[in-house]
């Protein structure tokens, strides 16, 4: 059986998976218990399962575990605490950005990458760099507010 490490949230982790092709969200939810990336669509299509690798906002149901060996991933768990959340957790609280929070961790995650290559992003970033993470309660308003809270503008 294959073997793989990567830094998750912070901390060496070693997996075996059956197959070099096992999706990174796999791993992440059965064998780490993260459950906050979601299986959505499970095409890279609607941003649920947005985890952070080296910093870049990737689908983890499209990436092979094999291709985060040796990297380090970020998952929502690894942000922020309820006690402390990360400032665009704390963004998305105050606009009450999720309705069935499906989608919220994808969402939070794309735009904390965004926001780190661009803090000051504008909301035409923000509309772009959001545009292929889906939102089937229609609170897309509520989400771009909330990671315009993020960037220190207003919304």
């Amino acid at each position: 059986m294959p073997t793989y490490s990567f830094f998750v949230n912070g901390s060496a982790r070693t997996v075996q998976t059956r197959t070099d092709d096992q999706p990174l969200l796999y791993v992440l939810r059965n064998q780490l218990g993260l459950t906050g990336a979601k299986l959505g669509c499970g095409l890279g299509q609607c941003g649920a399962c947005t985890v952070l690798v080296d910093g870049e906002a990737v689908r983890s149901c499209m990436m092979p575990v094999a291709a985060a060996n040796g990297r380090g991933v970020t998952t929502i768990e690894g942000l922020g605490s309820p006690d402390q959340p990360h400032p665009v957790q704390a963004a998305f609280i105050t606009e009450q950005a999720a309705q069935c929070g499906y989608c919220a961790s994808g969402m939070v995650m794309a735009t904390v990458a965004l926001l780190a290559r661009k803090p000051k992003a504008t909301r035409a970033e923000v509309q772009a760099a959001l545009a292929a993470n889906l939102c089937r309660c229609g609170t897309h308003q509520r989400i771009l507010r909330a990671a315009q809270r993020a960037t220190g503008t207003s919304p």
